[in-house]
Order: C-alpha cells, then structure tokens, then sequence
C-alpha cells in the first residue's frame, strides 16, 4: 500500500561548539547580544519530516511517497531518494527559493541554539492530494501552515485516513484549528509535550480527544508510549537502545512503524512495539536518515525486545 508522507524535506546543517554558551552569554547582557562560536566541526544531513518518515518506511518495506515543496538547492537530496527508491512523484521544486534547513549549534553541555529557514517549505499548499485512488494512508506532519490545512481538507475530503502529527508546527495552530484537525483524521500522534500543548489548547484532555478518532498515540520518551484506542489506554514499553547517541528524527521514526502497522493491518500491541523498535534503532546514530537496517534486521530487534518477530 502506497502511503503519503506530507510534511518537510530540510537539510540540516549540524556544527559542535567546543565551549560552554554559558560562558559567553552573560544574563544581564543579552539585551546587546553579540556572539560569535567558532565550530570547528561540522556536518549536513538530509532531515524533514517527509524526508525522514519516509526514509524509515522504505527500510521496514512500505511504499513511502513524500510530498513537499523544495529549492533550488535540492539535488543532492532528490539523488539520494532515488538511491533509495523513494518516488519523487509528489516533490515540487519551487524556483527563486531554498530548501527548508535547520543550522543547529551544540556545545559541550548539549545546549542547542538553532536557526531554521522554512525557504519552499512556506509553499506546500502547491501540492495537491490525489483522488485517484493511488494513496489509501497518509499523515499530515510538520510543513507549511497552508500547506497543513490544505492537505487534511483534501484528505478528508477524498476519504483518505491519516495520522494528525503537528509535532513542532503545532503552535501555528489555535486550539479551534487543532480540534478542526482532529474532527478530520483518522489518528493523532504527539509526544509528551505536545500532548500537553494540545490539551491546553483545545481544553480537552486525550481521552476525550481519542474518543474523536480512531486511535491516538502519545510517546514517552524513556517511558515508553501510550495508545489511546476504544475508550482504553495501552501502554507501550520501550525497546532497549544499545546506545544514547542522537535523538534528532526519533519521533519520524516512531511514526513510520506506525504507518507501516496500520496500512499492514497488525493490532496495535505490535504496531505500538514496531515504533519503539524504530525510535530505538535511530537514536543510536547521529542525524535522522544514518541508521540502515533492513526488514530482518528490525524484525530480530523486535524479538529481542518483546521475545516474538513481528512478521
């Protein structure tokens, strides 16, 4: 089953300052800021939501077709999905434009100041959901706020279930335009932070924002996860990393076994454990698309974490 990511395709440029920020913001200065790090390391990954979501897809087998909006400067980005075999078919190019790219600075403590270009992203709503048939899943994640609300009207409106994920787009939204989402998803998926934010925001509390859809997951962190699905809540053990090394693309990862469970039709007990093993799996390289396991490789990581294989 082919399944659209909506969402971001970003370059994320990722440098090390070999200080401490604290040491060169003073407190009662920062009202004349004026810094400069010097980074002596520095490397760029291929990162964004649809970029990332789809990237995992690929590698437990699924039929990823990202849709987003890019630059001038994507090339390198459009030759690697073609190195991967990730169809092209819904990404536009918008001329005069960049990339959408984060350049995040990180320090000894793990302190992080990051600047992030939206560039094409700002351009989504140019895309438009297919009603040809050729989509039956998809998931509306970070993008373009127009771009957002297009697409969950779109999908609603050719009857094509998908996963609500406003991740950090999120406060773009008011809680009116949050519960506006919902009404027309199928699932919503938020981590912890979130699932506070969108309570507050739209007043109601996750069960009775689950009782609004089919399922919603809320992720943990090292607590695992919680499926809220017929008025229960499921909780969700995590799988045990071999490593803490970098959790940047960690919850797109999660997502990804969460799309891959639903559109094979596995119960939510393997579809929940399925995401962990992702999230688990990309938190122990650097940068959202560096881990390369194949189907046998996560169904082994699978057993070991929960003592049965997934397929």
């Amino acid at each position: 089953m082919s399944t659209l990511i909506c969402g971001s395709i970003a370059y994320d440029s990722i440098m090390v300052f070999e200080g401490r920020f604290a040491d060169h913001i003073l407190p009662h200065q920062v009202h004349i800021l004026n810094v400069s790090f010097l980074v002596p390391e520095m490397r760029r990954e291929f990162g964004g939501c649809a970029g990332n979501i789809s990237y995992n897809l690929k590698l437990l087998g699924g039929e990823p077709l990202p849709m987003a909006t890019v630059g001038g400067d994507a090339a390198p980005y459009m030759e690697r999905l073609d190195a991967l075999g990730i169809s092209r078919r819904f990404i536009r190019k918008v001329d005069g434009t960049y990339t959408a790219q984060a350049f995040i600075t990180t320090d000894m403590d793990d302190n992080q100041i990051t600047a992030f270009h939206p560039g094409a992203m700002n351009q989504s709503h140019l895309n438009a959901i297919p009603g040809d048939g050729s989509v039956r899943l998809a998931i509306v994640a970070p993008d373009g706020r127009d771009g957002m609300l297009q697409h969950a009207q779109q999908l609603s409106d050719h009857g094509i279930p998908f996963i609500f994920d406003p991740g950090q787009g999120l406060p773009m939204f008011s809680g009116e335009e949050l519960l506006w989402f919902i009404q027309r998803a199928s699932y919503v998926a938020v981590n912890d932070y979130e699932a506070r934010m969108l309570t507050e925001k739209t007043g109601l509390g996750l069960a009775e924002l689950a009782r609004k859809v089919r399922a919603l997951i809320a992720t943990r962190g090292a607590e695992g996860s919680e499926v809220h699905v017929d008025g229960e809540v499921m909780t969700i053990p995590v799988a045990p990393a071999r490593a803490l090394v970098d959790p940047t693309g960690c919850g797109d990862a999660y997502r990804a076994g969460l799309l891959y469970g639903i559109a094979n039709g596995l119960d939510w007990e393997v579809t929940g454990r399925l995401a962990a093993v992702m999230g688990s799996l990309k938190i122990e390289h650097s940068g959202g698309q560096n881990h390369a396991h194949d189907r046998m490789a996560i169904a082994q990581r699978f057993n070991e974490a929960f003592g049965y294989r997934p397929w």
